[in-house]
């Protein structure tokens, strides 16, 4: 097999692994979240909790790929960290918008990413509770369900409805809220949705122009991010910079560089 056929092929292994891992654990979730519904633990405060089905989602989704794919690495939100020995690695998020699914709120979601030296290939969020999808493959499109994915063309600025997101540090909040009071007038409107991943893919089938967050952490973004590139979007930090942890911005040509530019005089990228 040539290099081209066996990285072809692995991709598509990957994309397989990823989507019966997301939709076991989403099916688990969906199914199996109990009306007492409690806290295990906290994060980086009492805002940030960790539901016993966070942990136990996570579980179910290293075990499985411990059967499919033992010698892979993997890097989980609830501490599930091995290297692997193939290279690739497997970068999950057993439940994007914990508190919403704590509350009994739809925007909830399974995001698994796998990366192959340091590249991802391969992004699948699962939405249970909107009965979709989102998937995507480096080089072969975005799609939702079977649907192609593909984002909406730029809008001007003053038209633009913009998703974000809130960190759960009282001080980071307070600067991000002082980022969002001088965006508000400048856009549409604002969306909160409490799931960064759904909210990238969110971008990437139009439901929202675009989307921008500071405080993301790789298990957050790295299936979404791949998702709205592949739809059409652009995506990246501060000028010049990856997208990462000091800032994500997603959108459309012709948005993306307005708004990631406007971000970069607010001091989005800082607390």
């Amino acid at each position: 097999m040539t290099d081209l056929k066996a990285h072809e092929a692995l991709k598509a292994e990957l994309l397989d692994v990823a989507l019966e891992a997301a939709r076991r654990a989403g099916t688990f979730l969906r199914d199996g979240r109990p009306d007492d519904l409690g806290v295990a633990a906290t994060k980086s405060s009492a805002v940030d909790v960790v539901t016993e089905m966070d942990i136990a989602s996570e579980k179910l989704i290293t075990g499985f790929l411990a059967e499919r794919r033992p010698a892979d690495g993997v890097l989980g939100e609830e501490g599930a960290s091995s290297e692997g020995s193939s290279g690739v690695q497997w970068v999950i998020d057993p439940i994007d918008g914990t508190v919403n699914y704590l509350y009994g709120r739809p925007d909830w979601s399974v995001s698994i990413a796998a990366r192959k030296d340091g590249e991802t290939l391969v992004g699948v969020v699962h939405a249970p509770m909107r009965g979709e999808t989102y998937r995507a493959v480096l080089g072969e499109g975005a799609f939702v369900n079977d649907r192609p994915a593909r984002v909406r063309p730029a809008p001007p600025f003053a038209e633009a409805l913009v998703g974000t997101g809130f960190g759960y540090l009282t001080e980071r909040r307070v600067r991000q809220a002082e980022v969002a009071r001088h965006l508000i007038p400048q856009v549409r409107d604002i969306r909160r949705g409490g799931s960064a991943a759904i909210d990238l893919c969110d971008v990437a089938v139009g439901r929202l122009n675009a989307y921008y967050e500071r405080g993301l952490n790789p298990w957050d973004f790295a299936a979404g991010d791949l998702v709205a590139r592949e739809a059409g979007a652009l995506t990246g930090g501060r000028p010049g910079e990856a997208l990462s942890g000091e800032l994500a911005v997603a959108a459309p040509p012709g948005l993306f560089e307005t708004l990631q530019g406007l971000l970069d005089d607010l001091g989005a990228w800082h607390d």
